[in-house]
């Protein structure tokens, strides 16, 4: 999106997008804490006009990222308190998640390695190479778009991280790190309406769906 501000700070019916994601968990009833990760730079910011302002009391520390996405979990995964058993990993720019969708990731992990919660796709993908030219077409019923909360025991999730890093390995999200240690990673059915915001349009579609709840 073609800003001179990061997308988490972007209003959306009055509010920075980050704010309804915060909410979300605040109102999450099996979240005890959260631990949000920004750019070193608007850390007091965040502290100031987002936690303070809108009276978040579940994040309980706010740590510096890294230069990217992998990075900047893993960061946060050496903050989360230790005696937390389940970590639910979430992308800020997500704000139409809700607190029953997050409780439902968690409580559906058992004892499962990983869990993410997807979607199934609807349109049909091809595979192509750099000549453009179509080389495969994937059985569309076996593809499901990923979306995040994606939950893990702290354990696992710190482990595949930091093998990852070791190995100069990058994801595409968490869950990849956890395959590819050998551990299995189910899915569960999210929502069509817990879009990430990225685009002027994704705006757009989150102010629809926001005035419809």
């Amino acid at each position: 999106m073609n800003t001179k501000i990061s997308k988490q700070l972007i209003p959306l019916r009055g509010k920075p997008i980050i704010v309804y994601t915060l909410l979300a968990f605040e109102e999450a009833t099996l979240v005890d804490e959260v631990v949000l990760v920004v750019n070193k730079g608007v850390m007091g910011y965040y502290e100031r006009n987002i936690i303070e302002r809108y009276g978040i009391k579940k994040v309980k520390r706010i740590v510096a990222g890294g230069v990217t996405r992998q990075e900047s979990v893993y960061n946060g995964l050496q903050k989360v308190s230790e005696q937390t058993k389940i970590v639910a990993i979430h992308d800020g720019a997500r704000p139409l998640v809700t607190p029953e969708l997050i409780d439902r990731s968690i409580q559906s992990l058992g004892d499962k390695s990983g869990l993410v919660v997807s979607i199934p796709v609807q349109d049909t993908i091809k595979i192509v190479g750099s000549d453009q030219v179509i080389k495969e077409t994937p059985d569309r019923r076996r593809i499901w778009a990923a979306q995040t909360p994606q939950v893990f025991p702290l354990e696992i999730i710190r482990k595949a991280h930091e093998m990852a890093k070791a190995d100069g390995f990058v994801g595409t999200d968490d869950g990849s790190l956890v395959e590819r240690v050998g551990l299995e990673v189910s899915v569960m059915l999210g929502s069509k309406e817990n879009i990430k915001i990225t685009t002027p349009l994704d705006l757009t579609m989150a102010q629809v769906i926001m005035s419809r709840r």
